[in-house]
């Protein structure tokens, strides 16, 4: 099956290039494309794509909060951001809101479609340039061993579905265990983590990912 896309974005040119490379790429299909984000939350929900192109910068709404409105309603959309400027504040923002990836606009359209099957595959697909400003940003605050690292198997994979906003019950249906058990994880990952809500939870294992892409620890 192609790897279902949708676009949002709201520079013309721009727009209908990615409709093009994605139409024309083996393997991947174009659903649709918005040029706004209040467009996109009417449209997006219905379509149920597996991946979905996000610019930051939109006009009212900013993509963004179209994330998180986004993710809200479709928990396992992933959603890659796409921007100008390789902005560690606004990246760490969209991560808070539930993307999986954040790229440059610019990236050759090879790197393009490798971002999006990356993303469909569960990754999380970043700009190294991206990476390194980031892992340099965690130097400074003394974090480049994340916490994460401390958590078994289980509490790993409890962690991730959390990240993307998956329910407890849902967490149980795909780990196949209980939603007790669920909840003793989650207890032991905020535990373990320092953390006391998932908005919390879900940056640590944002900080895991970058980390991951940079090199700077193992996958």
């Amino acid at each position: 099956m192609p790897i279902k896309v949708s676009i949002v974005e709201d520079d013309l040119e721009v727009r209908e290039g990615l409709k093009k490379l994605i139409g024309r790429a083996e393997g991947f299909c174009c659903l649709s494309a918005y040029n706004d984000a209040e467009s996109a939350l009417a449209g997006i929900p219905k379509l149920k794509p597996d991946v979905v192109l996000m610019d930051i910068n939109l006009p009212g709404m900013s993509g963004i909060d179209c994330v998180r409105a986004l993710k809200g309603a479709s928990p396992s959309i992933r959603v890659v951001m796409l921007t100008v400027y390789d902005e560690v504040g606004q990246l760490f923002q969209s991560l808070m809101a539930g993307a999986s990836g954040y790229m440059l606009k610019r990236i050759p359209p090879a790197k393009m479609l490798e971002a999006i099957t990356e993303a469909h595959l569960g990754g999380a697909p970043m700009t190294r340039r991206i990476a390194r400003k980031v892992v340099q940003y965690f130097h400074q605050i003394g974090e480049v061993t994340p916490e994460t690292q401390t958590l078994s198997k289980r509490e790993q994979e409890t962690l991730a579905l959390l990240a993307e906003g998956f329910r407890y019950k849902e967490i149980a249906d795909k780990l196949g265990i209980s939603f007790n058990t669920v909840r003793e994880y989650v207890h032991s990952v905020y535990a373990k983590l320092h953390v006391t809500s998932r908005t919390e939870a879900a940056m640590k294992y944002q900080q895991q990912k970058v980390l991951q892409i940079s090199g700077r620890i193992p996958l």
